[in-house]
């Protein structure tokens, strides 16, 4: 039996802009993972999946090209130079939830991804995981940027500009994150789209948020280099108030981010996709308590707290 596992992530600032070529900061978020299992199945019984959180179960000669799973399975068993489907059993299971923008989809695929590579005696580097991982997040993104696939094949935070090298790197100090699930399902894909279609109708107000964005995403490298806790807090909520002129927030966010903010988090803003999903919240140790009570009070499904630069695995 072989299994591997892949942690969830989150985007810290530069949401929907990384799409057009701004960069943008994610990290991984260790205290929710995914898990692949491979077990050998009889003779001639094939490949197939189960992902029993979902209710899905797949055998791989007969799904389509528009199940992101089989895919990355097929492209992982082509770039291992397997010609002939394996008898194998694999079970996939997840701790994060779906559509809330912490990355499910990339997680699930990269277990499965490290999984078969592991199978068949091999250790899969990052960039092959991320490159294979890409072409499952069309199917879940539509017009995928690269950050999720990149960020959760790394597992460590990044700096992330579209069709560039990747630049991982620490924060001078650790970034003590609330993540507040507001309980909202909301795929990527849907806000991503949208934001597409407004940017074709009014590009030079779109392009000039980008920019506003990728300045910002610019700004807050430097914050975390120097360990200016107060300066990133304050580039949080200036990175919200530029992804409400996108019109992916909503009024479920705002309260959660206003109940953060209250409670003494430094920054808060939403994280992904939007308009429902993840909020995450800047706090120090002190009031991680407060402010996590505080997100629970104003509706938060969940409250995940990790630290970015220290991550546990």
């Amino acid at each position: 039996m072989t299994t591997a596992m892949a942690p969830g992530k989150i985007i810290l600032v530069g949401e929907h802009a990384v799409v057009y070529g701004r960069p943008a900061i994610a990290a991984p978020v260790w205290q929710r993972v995914a898990m692949a299992t491979i077990e050998p199945a009889a003779p001639g019984a094939g490949c197939s999946l189960h992902a029993r959180d979902v209710d899905l179960h797949l055998r791989l000669t007969v799904a389509g090209d528009d199940e992101p799973l089989a895919v990355v399975t097929r492209l992982a068993l082509a770039q291992l130079g397997v010609a002939q489907e394996p008898d194998w059993r694999i079970e996939l299971h997840s701790e994060i939830p779906i559509a809330s923008g912490l990355g499910s989809g990339a997680a699930l695929s990269t277990a499965l991804v490290r999984a078969i590579f592991r199978q068949l005696g091999h250790e899969a580097e990052p960039a092959q995981v991320s490159s294979l991982v890409y072409e499952s997040e069309r199917f879940y993104h539509g017009t995928p940027s690269g950050i999720d696939n990149t960020v959760v094949a790394y597992g460590q935070p990044i700096w992330f500009v579209k069709g560039r090298q990747i630049q991982p790197f620490t924060p001078s100090v650790p970034l003590t994150i609330a993540i507040a699930d507001s309980g909202v399902r909301s795929p990527t894909k849907t806000t991503v789209g949208d934001v597409r279609r407004a940017w074709q109708r009014e590009p030079a107000r779109y392009e000039s948020i980008f920019d506003a964005i990728g300045e910002l995403v610019c700004t807050t490298r430097r914050a975390m280099e120097e360990g200016d806790l107060p300066a990133l807090g304050r580039l949080f909520d200036a990175n919200q108030t530029l992804l409400e002129s996108l019109d992916v927030s909503s009024e479920t966010l705002h309260r959660l981010i206003l109940a953060a903010r209250r409670a003494g988090a430094l920054g808060a803003k939403l994280s992904g996709g939007g308009r429902g999903g993840n909020v995450i919240a800047l706090v120090e140790e002190e009031v991680v308590n407060r402010v996590s009570d505080a997100l629970y009070t104003a509706g938060a499904q969940r409250v995940i707290v990790t630290q970015i630069g220290a991550e546990a695995r």
